[in-house]
């Protein structure tokens, strides 16, 4: 095999074990989103156990009018961005110590992925 040979395949080998790129879906956010929807609705202005989520990117956490926030939801001075959502849905609890949601995370990546892509769509 030729030196050119040699390093293409190791090029190639080099490739093939490396993960793709995840491609959020969506879709399979939306069926991600079944986990929230018994708690919050992306209807502005109609909140549930939990606060609306329509408009949640950009907003400071803790701003939804009519809706009773832990102390410590109020305090965090979260403004709500795809990784301070991500962060958030994955462990509530150590996120924001004293958050009053009980939901326990999303601990897959790729569901979390899909998540954000839904709710930047669902919750303009």
């Amino acid at each position: 095999m030729t030196r050119f040979g040699l390093a293409a395949a190791l090029l190639a080998s080099a490739l093939l074990a490396t993960p793709h790129a995840f491609a959020a879906d969506a879709a399979k956010g939306k069926t991600a989103f079944n986990k929230c929807r018994a708690c919050h609705t992306l209807e502005a202005g109609k909140n549930r156990i939990g606060p609306h989520l329509q408009g949640i990117f950009g907003r400071k956490a803790g701003a939804v009018e009519k809706y009773a926030y832990s102390s410590a939801m109020k305090k965090s001075g979260i403004v709500w961005d795809e990784k301070t959502l991500t962060d958030y849905l994955a462990d509530p609890r150590k996120s924001v110590k004293g958050t009053k949601m009980a939901f326990p995370g999303i601990k897959k990546k790729s569901e979390l992925d899909d998540l954000m892509a839904y709710l930047k769509e669902a919750a303009k």
